[in-house]
């Protein structure tokens, strides 16, 4: 854990919580004045040292505000080919390091949630944390002489997801460059979410449940969890040993071990995806501990996709290329994903299908592959430079409709997280141990 300064109190209240991002609009706004001032006395300057200066101002509130408004600058850390280079790195801390919470407010919460105080539930504990992320932060314990994470929840979290929202929405209207009405069901998904992983009791059933199904996919180690030392707003589970995945390359593993811990988490996502259709939704590097035989431990199971199957059966079917040469069907189904709407012009429909049948080939390539090799860095040199090119289309930012259904949101995002680790492993991946459904199979409706 980092040197930084242990926060006493968390703003809980609407107006405390607004009153944090209004100070904060008004110091974007002198990044503004400080850049356009010195590019007048200096000649043309570029962006990166106003990028750096905005996110350095909004990740300081985020992690200090920590709950829903650290989590989606966490989310938009994720989405490389969606920001700045410079919002990326300072917002990819809220993954694994944000300020943690003092002595006392830990203390207060064992009081209020489980009536017993840390030593009076653990030999040790350790009331300094060794994590801190968005929702809460980790503390080593022992008892019995096992070694334990105890998991614990930001006060006011749970109560500020949707007032969050609404405060954080106009910065990443801002930042992503999307109007508001293209927005709203994709944060409404995000709201879903959220008040899902505050729900500390839901999180633990679930981390037994999905810990169980993957129990088998080989290179995989899971925690135990404890009920009986949990509540709403902390879970105690078994410490894992490992390195979070900079760490672990920093220790220089060979690439037969990079694959081996990639292959892993491939399997991982393609078992729950394609057999239990529940997918751990959040694959940031703060969520996996890498050991040095190339095991992988998973954590964290509070963000959970449960995948509709009309959904899954449109959405998987587009990885057979074959079905391109059905144009009806393919039409439908991209209907059946919001990609292309009734109230399309015939012109619009063929526009927008040409965008993104390019960006599912793109997107899908590994699957149609029996081997990948996620260390070819002009694979997604290619994927980041049509996000551009997409995010900058003219008939995309004057699109009066939300193009892609609110579950592709997090599907999307499991993937793009997925993708990034492998690219970081540079690991060769064996596509077809787990199975890609074929389109004839699929009830397309």
């Amino acid at each position: 854990m980092s040197d930084q300064k242990e926060q006493s109190s968390i703003p809980t209240g609407k107006v405390e919580r607004a009153s944090h991002l209004v100070a904060t609009g008004v110091r974007l706004g002198g990044n503004y004045v400080k850049h356009y001032t010195k590019k007048l006395l200096n000649g043309d300057t570029g962006k990166a040292e106003l990028h750096k200066d905005n996110a350095e101002d909004i990740y300081k509130t985020l992690s200090t505000l920590k709950g829903s408004a650290l989590k989606v600058a966490q989310m938009l850390s994720m989405d490389q080919g969606m920001l700045p280079k410079e919002y990326v790195d300072k917002f990819s801390m809220a993954q694994y390091s944000a300020p943690p919470l003092s002595s006392p407010l830990v203390m207060s919460t064992f009081q209020k949630t489980l009536g017993k105080t840390p030593s009076q539930l653990f030999d040790k504990f350790d009331i300094h944390a060794t994590n801190a992320a968005s929702i809460g932060q980790v503390h080593k314990a022992e008892k019995d002489g096992k070694k334990l994470a105890v998991k614990i929840q930001y006060p006011g979290v749970a109560n500020s997801v949707s007032s969050d929202l609404k405060l954080v929405k106009p910065f990443a209207i801002r930042l992503v460059g999307l109007k508001e009405t293209e927005m709203d069901k994709y944060f409404d998904e995000i709201e879903s979410k959220l008040l899902e992983e505050t729900d500390y009791d839901l999180e633990v059933r679930r981390s037994i449940e999905l810990s169980e199904q993957c129990g088998h996919i080989a290179d995989l180690i899971f925690p135990k969890y404890y009920p009986e030392m949990s509540s709403k707003r902390i879970i105690t589970m078994d410490w894992l040993p490992g390195q979070h995945l900079k760490e672990f390359l920093k220790t220089n593993p060979s690439q037969d071990i990079k694959n081996q811990a990639g292959q892993a988490l491939w399997d991982f996502y393609h078992f729950q995806i394609h057999a239990i259709r529940k997918v751990h939704a959040d694959p940031h590097p703060g969520n996996f501990l890498f050991q040095p035989d190339g095991k992988v431990a998973i954590f964290d199971f509070g963000c959970v996709k449960e995948i509709p199957l009309s959904f899954y059966d449109n959405y998987f079917a587009l990885v057979d290329r074959s079905i391109y040469e059905d144009e009806k069907l393919t039409r439908k189904i991209y209907m059946n994903l919001e990609m292309i709407h009734e109230s399309d012009s015939e012109k619009d429909v063929i526009f927008f299908s040409g965008l993104f049948r390019t960006m599912i080939d793109l997107f899908t390539l590994p699957f149609t592959l029996d081997n990948f090799d996620f260390g070819n860095d002009q694979y997604f040199t290619d994927i980041y430079a049509y996000t551009e090119y997409l995010s900058n289309l003219k008939e995309i930012k004057d699109s009066k409709v939300a193009r892609g259904s609110r579950h592709s949101l997090y599907i999307n995002r499991t993937y793009f997280g997925l993708y990034s680790i492998l690219n970081e492993l540079k690991a060769n991946i064996q596509t077809h141990s787990s199975s890609i459904p074929k389109p004839e199979s699929l009830l397309i409706a």
